[in-house]
């Protein structure tokens, strides 16, 4: 029996898990509340999964929060990603990497 690790196997895909996703809705219910965001998206690829948040549903999106397993042993698999492309935040550790958005949040809040 040939039995392949989850990251060789070719067929397989990343995604978040049950914990992952609740990190991250937990936040986005947040921003939705304060007005900021109004609709993501979630894509699985091989070698990725993707949490795309949108301000509309036909923009691009504002922020990506990616998970590249591959990279668990080097500078972290979580990523915060803007628009433009530019890595806002990177680590082990999704809900410190999410804080980046929180702090967006905080600012949103105070200047209401």
């Amino acid at each position: 029996m040939n039995m392949q690790s989850p990251l060789r196997n070719p067929d397989t895909v990343v995604s978040f898990d049950r914990r992952e996703l609740g990190v991250i809705l937990g936040l986005y219910g947040r921003m939705v509340a304060a007005g900021e965001w109004r609709d993501y998206g979630i894509s699985c690829l091989r070698s990725a999964a993707v949490f795309s948040i949108f301000r509309r549903t036909a923009e691009h999106p504002l922020y990506r929060i990616e998970k590249h397993p591959a990279l668990r042993n080097r500078q972290g698999m979580y990523a915060v990603i803007g628009m433009d492309g530019q890595i806002l935040k990177r680590g082990h550790d999704l809900a410190q990497v999410l804080r980046v958005l929180e702090r967006k949040l905080l600012r949103v809040i105070a200047n209401d």
